[in-house]
């Protein structure tokens, strides 16, 4: 897992007042929780760019004013006008407590749906799995070379190593659709044969 760092100052007013002037100046209040006390920060926005905007699942080295500590991204809150970053929340890392994270799809393979002319279109682009720190994957890998014409594959296909997966396992994670021009000439192949 790819690691990042994020330099953050303690807060000591906690209003919705501090808050607005903190983000007036370009700065992102957080928390940190699920160690043995909850952390309440800010940071510059900017730090927060290639952690958000990213499909990338990140390992936070959040060193708050000198303290350094091990955390993913829980949570992060937009403007619903302007998309600016409102909060963040983050949770510690520790080495034998699990943790839910949303981790990125992979897909591998070729399917023969795609090669004789259908769409690949992804359903899920993330799944939800649980797992100790030292078991979170970059990625989950989804073999698509079985995939046909007109056929899902599901979550229950995927193999876990070293991690549970929460998500539904009958959710699709991608679909192979039929083109209208590859379904029209179906037709008309089923008509010449009658």
């Amino acid at each position: 897992m790819q690691t990042l760092e994020i330099i953050g100052f303690k807060r000591a007013n906690l209003g919705k007042q501090q808050s607005k002037e903190l983000r007036n100046e370009s700065y992102v209040p957080g928390v940190l929780y699920g160690g043995g006390e909850q952390v309440h920060f800010y940071a510059p926005a900017i730090l927060f760019r290639d952690l958000i905007y990213t499909p990338v699942v990140h390992e936070v080295d959040l060193n708050i004013e000198g303290t350094h500590y091990r955390a993913v991204l829980q949570d992060a809150q937009f403007h619903p006008v302007n998309e600016m970053l409102l909060h963040v929340d983050f949770l510690e890392l520790q080495d034998d407590k699990a943790v839910k994270i949303d981790v990125p799809v992979k897909f591998v393979g070729n399917s023969p749906g795609v090669i004789a002319g259908g769409k690949l279109v992804t359903k899920l682009r993330t799944i939800k799995i649980k797992a100790l720190p030292a078991n979170l994957p970059d990625f989950v890998e989804v073999n698509i070379s079985e995939l046909e014409l007109g056929k899902s594959i599901k979550v229950s296909k995927i193999q876990p190593e070293n991690y549970e997966i929460l998500t539904n396992p009958s959710a699709p994670i991608a679909t192979v659709t039929i083109p209208r021009a590859l379904k029209s000439a179906q037709a008309e192949e089923a008509r010449g044969k009658k």
